[in-house]
C-alpha cells in the first residue's frame, strides 16, 4: 500500500484567448497567427496542467460559447490571455456569471520592445492594456481571480501558473464535496461549529450524515475474499504487531472498506468519525483508527471528532499540496522552539518517514471504552512541511491560519502508540502561536510536507476567504 500511491492527475485549464475583429483588414491573418500564440503558451504549461485552448473569442457570443465548453468539460479552472487588445464589455457578462476560478496572465508574445517592431508586432504585443480592462470588468463582477505579470515561457510563469492551476483545482473540488459525519459531532467543541447553509454557499462543501447503523450493516455484507485482500495488502505494506489476532484484523478491515464503500455510494470525497457516535452505538467493537489512517493515504479527506471544517480542509489539502494528513497540536516544546503534532490515532501514513516502516499495532486505547483497535503507528518525515487551519467566523466569513516550518528529526516517544512528529514553526512557538490564537486558528489541521503557505494564499483568494499567515 505504501508504494500504491495514485499520482493526483494534472489541473485541467481551459485557455480563453481574448482579442478583436478590429485589427483584420489591417493585419490579415491575425487571428490564426494568435491563436498559435496561444497554443505555444498551452505548450508550455504541459508540466503543471492539462490545458484545453478554446478559440480565439472576438465578441460576447464567443466568449459565452467558450466558458459554457469549458464548464461542460468539467475543467478546473479558466486562464485568461489577451491576445490583443479586447474590449471588457464583450466579455462582462461571461465574468459576471463565471463558476470557474480564473487567473489574468498578464503576458504578451515578446518580453522586449525593440528598434525593429512595426505596427504588427506592436499589435501582436498589446495585450497589457486589455488586460487593465479585462481586470477592470472582473473586479466589477466581485468575482475572484489572480494574476500572473511575467515574461513566458521562464521558469517562473510556469510556477505560478501552476500554483494557481493546483488551487484552482482544489478550489473547484471543493465546490462539488460532499463531507460524511458518521453519526454527531463531538459535543462542546465550539471551534468545528458552522453553518452549514453557509459553508455550502460561500466553499461548496455539502454535509451528509451517514448513521452508523449503515455501516455496521455494511460490514456484515462485505465478502471475505475482499476482506483477506485487504489484510493481505496491509501485510505487505506494513509492520503487523504479532499480538494483533485475525479476528481484531477482520472487524478493522471490515470497517475500513465498509466505511469507503459508503463513501463512494453517498458521493463523498471526505469523512469524519467521532468516538461517542461509534462506542454509543452499540454494535461496534472497536474504533475505526487505521482505516482513518488508510483512506487519507487513497486521497480522503477525514476529521475527527465530527469535525466538517477540518476533513473539508485536508481534503483541499491533497488536491492543493498531495497528501493532506489530519493532525492537532498536542503540547509545545519550547527546548526545540517546537509543537508536538499528533492525534488519537488518525494520521495519513504517506507523511511518514522513508528510513523506518510503518507499523500496524494492537493499541490499547481508553476514549470510547471498546476493544483496542488496530492503530497505524510512524513518524513523520523530517522536513519543510505547512500546517493549515480552516475558522469559520460566523455566517459566511471564513478565514484560512496558516503557518510554514519544519517537522524536526526528533526524539522518540516510545509511550505514543499514535502518529507523531515535532513541527518548528518558522516564527518559533511563541510567535507562531500568539498569532494561531489571536486569528482564531482551530485545535484541528491540515498539514501538508513542503511549504505551501504561497500555494494556501493563492487558493484562499480564489475561494474568496480570508488568509492569515502566522
Amino acid at each position: 500500500m505504501r508504494n500504491g500511491h495514485v499520482t493526483e492527475r494534472l489541473p485541467s485549464i481551459g485557455i480563453l484567448g481574448i482579442m478583436q475583429p478590429l485589427y483584420d483588414d489591417m493585419i490579415p491573418g491575425i487571428t490564426d497567427h494568435q491563436a498559435a500564440y496561444a497554443r505555444r503558451i498551452a505548450e508550455s504549461l504541459a508540466d503543471v496542467a492539462d490545458c484545453v485552448v478554446g478559440a480565439p473569442v472576438r465578441g460576447r457570443a464567443d466568449a459565452e460559447r467558450a466558458v459554457r465548453e469549458f464548464e461542460n468539460d468539467d475543467l478546473d479552472g479558466v486562464l485568461v490571455v489577451m491576445l490583443t487588445y479586447g474590449p471588457s464589455l464583450r466579455v462582462t457578462r461571461v465574468f459576471d456569471q463565471m463558476r470557474l476560478p480564473v487567473c489574468l496572465a498578464n503576458i504578451q508574445p515578446e518580453p522586449t520592445v525593440t528598434p525593429a517592431w512595426d505596427m504588427d508586432d506592436m499589435t501582436y504585443n498589446q495585450g497589457i492594456h486589455g488586460a487593465q480592462d479585462t481586470a477592470n470588468a472582473m473586479v466589477r463582477a466581485g468575482l475572484p481571480f489572480d494574476v500572473v505579470t511575467e515574461e513566458w515561457p521562464s521558469a517562473a510563469f510556469t510556477e505560478r501558473v501552476g500554483r494557481w492551476a493546483r488551487a484552482a483545482r482544489a478550489v473547484t473540488a471543493w465546490k462539488r464535496l460532499k463531507v460524511g459525519v458518521f453519526g454527531y459531532a463531538m459535543n462542546g467543541m465550539g471551534d468545528a461549529r458552522f453553518d452549514e447553509t453557509a459553508l455550502i454557499r460561500k466553499l461548496g462543501p455539502e454535509v451528509e450524515v451517514i448513521a452508523p447503523g449503515e455501516l455496521h450493516r455494511t460490514m456484515a455484507e462485505l465478502p471475505g475474499p475482499a476482506v483477506a485482500a485487504l489484510m493481505e495488502r496491509e501485510d505487505a505494506a506494513f509492520e503487523v504487531d504479532e499480538r494483533l489476532s485475525k479476528e481484531e484484523r477482520e472487524d478493522h478491515a471490515r470497517m475500513q472498506l465498509g466505511i469507503e464503500k459508503l463513501l463512494v455510494e453517498h458521493g463523498c470525497g471526505a469523512y469524519s468519525t467521532h468516538f461517542d457516535a461509534i462506542a454509543e452505538d452499540g454494535r461496534f467493537a472497536r474504533l475505526p483508527m487505521a482505516a482513518a489512517s488508510s483512506l487519507m493515504a487513497e486521497g480522503y479527506g477525514f476529521a475527527g471528532e465530527g469535525d466538517v471544517l477540518a476533513a473539508a480542509i485536508v481534503h483541499a489539502g491533497h488536491r492543493l499540496a498531495g497528501d493532506g494528513h489530519f493532525t492537532e497540536m498536542y503540547a509545545m516544546d519550547f527546548p526545540t522552539d517546537s509543537i508536538l503534532m499528533s492525534h488519537m490515532g488518525e494520521g495519513n501514513w504517506k507523511v511518514a518517514r522513508d528510513d523506518e516502516p510503518v507499523r500496524l499495532i494492537k493499541r490499547p486505547l481508553g476514549i470510547g471504552g471498546l476493544a483496542d483497535p488496530p492503530t497505524l503507528l510512524f513518524r513523520i518525515k523530517p522536513g519543510p512541511a505547512t500546517i493549515a487551519s480552516l475558522v469559520s467566523l460566523g455566517g459566511e466569513e471564513f478565514r484560512l491560519v496558516v503557518a510554514e516550518g519544519e517537522v524536526l528529526d526528533s526524539q522518540r516517544l516510545p509511550s505514543l502508540e499514535m502518529p507523531y512528529g515535532q513541527f518548528r514553526p518558522d516564527s518559533g512557538i511563541r510567535g507562531c502561536m500568539d498569532g494561531w490564537l489571536r486569528a482564531g486558528g482551530t485545535h484541528h489541521m491540515v498539514m501538508n510536507l513542503g511549504r505551501t503557505a504561497a500555494d494556501w494564499e493563492v487558493f484562499c483568494g480564489l475561494a474568496d476567504i480570508g488568509f492569515v499567515r502566522v
